[in-house]
């Protein structure tokens, strides 16, 4: 016939169109589909030599304490008890320090290295001789941004989310009657911290439910007790109708929270963001801190070792799709990372609200 779509020509036309639900698409899928959701997953062998090192930002912050605790139990389990050497450099030195502790232990030889990366992109030289030296790295809580130098990121939960989170958080206590908030994150060069903060930025700006949710600053007390202090009270200075400081680190919300307390400024100005419940609980139960997030550091360190232990002993690889038991935490599968241009990831979760309700059990 004639094209009745062009000006000029003949076509067959031969349709039609199929319409896909829940009730036709894996039929049409077909097996292969079918398979490749319902493969078996792998289940660890035990008892294989290696040796490991468990890499935090840096030493003397509770959570990476709870990291490693949740890494000996997954060793032990492994039947590797002795496997993970916890090793971290200062506050102070932590860029600097990471990227020593990734080049000693290439040099030495380990087998993998666990990395929380609060050195952003600058560590990657380091990381891509370690993998060229036949060393599985695998980052924690905070990976390579550029995926380069790194095998598998274990997120403990999907950045994107963390900033909805963070939006939620502030509207909750704020009420739709909204204010001024202000962040006061880790470090410049903590990739988990600056994907946190985009993400609750574009929130802000682009759901109309949080249109009255001003954003008037954002700074950074490199996750040093002190100095997240003194940022606190400099934003309370500096904007004298601030309403909510937003703290996506377990060291500067305590600190913040600690600052409004000391100043008499609980009634005023409230504290939320990422926090540790036995750090947060009377800061939540006198209303400093109502409302705040977090998930298991134990659990992210059990399943960071986990995972790389099946990695560095050559029993899966690092490939989208492959299915695995990760022991007590059940069954995982490596995906595509979708908040980086590039890499793979094994998404943990889930987050855990606390309030007044709940944050006294939590604590302990």
């Amino acid at each position: 016939e004639e094209d009745p779509t062009r000006d000029n020509g003949l076509r067959v036309l031969m349709g039609p169109f199929t319409v896909y639900t829940a009730e036709n698409v894996e039929a049409a899928a077909g097996p292969q589909a079918e398979s490749d959701s319902s493969a078996t997953p792998i289940v660890a062998e035990i008892g294989m030599e290696i040796s490991t090192v468990l890499l935090p930002k840096f030493l003397g912050i509770l959570v990476f304490d709870q990291a490693n605790e949740g890494a000996m139990e997954a060793a032990a389990e492994l039947g590797v008890a002795d496997a993970v050497e916890f090793l971290g450099p200062t506050p102070e030195n932590s860029v600097a320090g990471q990227i020593e502790i990734v080049t000693t232990s290439t040099t030495q030889g380990v087998n993998a290295i666990m990395l929380s990366n609060n050195a952003g992109d600058q560590i990657s030289p380091a990381a891509v001789a370690a993998q060229e030296a036949g060393i599985t790295v695998v980052t924690w809580d905070s990976p390579i941004p550029s995926a380069e130098g790194e095998d598998l990121f274990i997120a403990q939960v999907d950045f994107d989310e963390t900033g909805q989170v963070m939006a939620d958080m502030a509207l909750s206590i704020l009420g739709d009657e909204g204010g001024q908030v202000a962040i006061l994150s880790a470090s410049p060069d903590a990739a988990n911290q600056n994907a946190w903060n985009a993400a609750f930025m574009d929130v802000l700006e682009n759901d109309p439910a949080y249109a009255n949710i001003e954003l008037v600053d954002l700074v950074y007390g490199n996750d040093q007790s002190e100095e997240s202090y003194n940022q606190a009270l400099a934003l309370v200075d500096q904007y004298p109708d601030l309403d909510l400081i937003m703290a996506p680190t377990t060291v500067g919300i305590a600190a913040a929270a600690k600052a409004m307390q000391d100043e008499g400024l609980c009634d005023t100005v409230k504290v939320s963001g990422l926090g540790l419940p036995a750090e947060m609980v009377s800061y939540t139960l006198n209303g400093c801190a109502p409302e705040f997030a977090l998930w298991s550091f134990v659990d992210l360190g059990y399943l960071t070792f986990y995972t790389t232990y099946m990695l560095a002993t050559g029993q899966m690889e690092a490939q989208v799709g492959v299915r695995f038991e990760a022991g007590r935490m059940g069954t995982y599968t490596i995906e595509a990372d979708p908040t980086r241009d590039a890499g793979l990831r094994v998404l943990m979760g889930p987050f855990t609200i606390y309030t007044a309700d709940n944050v006294e059990d939590a604590a302990g």
